[in-house]
């Protein structure tokens, strides 16, 4: 049951949010308008999804959320030999992203509960009609980017959630065991498969869809040191994942992909009794994911698909976050954040990243909460990444590095998220009698 629906948000999301190398910039609405900060001051019951230890904080609720995503990527190459030279834009741009979360008290101490939430993802759909003058070299009757017609990936990351929280005094812990579901495909890159450079030319590029699964462990701890200071520290093991059999001669160990492994840690505090301040910090383990951070050159004879073959030579990330919240009034509540995240894709590596430029690092979010009834809140927000560009040489295989070549890889972000909460056990307002 638990896989179906992933699926689900996998067909609805064929692209998933994509700001922190290509991970999430916060869970929820509420999350996404502080730009990721928030984890010691949870809201929602899709706060599981960032440490477990906050279900006991939230009550009984129901979360949902739909996010429009909107990406904006491309590159601009010259001097190549091997890829489309000019200004080469990605089309689909607008990507629909479900989110559900449900929490439940057992006591007053202790909390179940579960979410679903995309983790992450990658897209990019170059057109078959880009004009690549190499192809007619190599004696392609298509052109494209990389002389396969349309080229692009698909990536994204589904994740379900099922938790269990404990307080002691002002002191709670939570665990969560994680379901991971992966869709992935990539055509119009069958060029890599040429030349004897994979070690399963049949299975690198233009296949459908393919799948994999795996499961992992969140785990998190929340302090309340005060009632105005929190301190929290989280963290998942990798998401050890079956492999994309289809594009085993692609990607390093034949067609491994796990989720990477993350750790965390936040604060909040009370500036004033309606203003709180809240700072975050996150590692995302990308060097353990031999398919992401192996490099990308050599690209040696049959070394595509291989345990140390090549990959997107992508870096861990480091993601620093502050928000803040403001209590208008009774019914409003406004929040505003920005979040730095350091640069996954390195300059040796940009020929690869034009299928995966995951290169934002800067974030700015804001939104509200709207309190509709005493039960029911409207949550929105917006989350804007400026474009951010790498540039690097093109590497053609047998050659090195082109050193008359330039390519430089872009993208920009715009995420509008708009959710609904229902309290269960919200009590009702007390009016005053005059």
């Amino acid at each position: 049951m638990g896989a179906n629906l992933a699926a689900l948000v996998l067909t609805a999301a064929t692209a998933a949010h994509a700001t922190e190398g290509y991970f999430v910039e916060g869970e929820s609405a509420r999350q996404q308008s502080l730009a990721g900060a928030g984890s010691a001051n949870p809201a929602t019951a899709l706060s599981i999804a960032v440490n477990p230890a906050s279900l006991v904080d939230v009550g009984r609720q129901f979360n949902g959320d739909i996010s429009a995503f909107m990406p904006w990527r491309g590159y601009d190459a010259t001097g190549t030999m091997l890829t489309a030279p000019g200004s080469v834009d990605s089309y689909r741009n607008v990507f629909p992203i479900p989110a559900i979360g449900y929490s439940q008290p057992i006591n007053a101490d202790s909390s179940f509960g579960f979410a679903m939430v995309g983790n992450g993802g990658m897209n990019t759909t170059f057109s078959s009609g880009t004009i690549n003058p190499a192809c007619a070299q190599f004696g392609s009757p298509l052109q494209g980017v990389f002389c396969g017609g349309r080229a692009g990936v698909d990536l994204n990351q589904a994740l379900i959630y099922a938790g269990y929280a404990q307080r002691f005094g002002n002191l709670s812990f939570g665990i969560a065991p994680v379901l991971g579901v992966q869709i992935f495909s990539a055509y119009g890159i069958g060029a890599f498969s040429m030349f004897g450079l994979s070690s399963n030319p049949m299975n690198v590029s233009d296949h459908s869809p393919a799948y994999s699964v795996g499961g992992g462990v969140r785990a998190g701890m929340l302090y309340h040191v005060t009632p105005d200071f929190s301190l929290s520290v989280q963290g998942s093991t990798p998401i050890w994942s079956t492999p994309f059999h289809d594009y085993s001669g692609l990607f390093a160990g034949g067609g491994s992909f796990d989720v990477p492994a993350t750790i965390g840690a936040g604060i909040s505090y009370k500036l004033l009794p309606t203003l709180a301040m809240m700072i975050d910090y996150k590692h995302i383990f990308y060097s353990l994911v031999p398919s992401i951070s192996n490099p990308m050159a050599p690209i040696l004879p049959a070394s595509l698909g291989t345990a140390n073959g090549p990959g997107f030579g992508w870096k861990d990330v480091d993601v620093i976050a502050i928000g803040f919240e403001w209590m208008y009034n009774d019914r409003l509540t406004l929040r505003a954040g920005y979040s730095y995240s350091s640069q996954p894709v390195t300059a040796a590596n940009v020929m690869l990243n034009i299928l995966a430029p995951g290169v934002v690092t800067n974030h700015i979010g804001g939104g509200f909460t709207y309190k509709w009834t005493h039960n029911s809140d409207i949550d929105f927000s917006a989350l804007y990444s400026p474009r951010t560009s790498v540039s690097g040489q093109e590497y053609v295989p047998g050659f090195g590095y082109n050193p008359y070549s330039n390519i430089n890889v872009w993208l920009e972000e715009l995420e509008v998220t708009i959710g609904y909460t229902y309290h269960w056990d919200q009590p009702a307002p007390v009016l005053a009698k005059y």
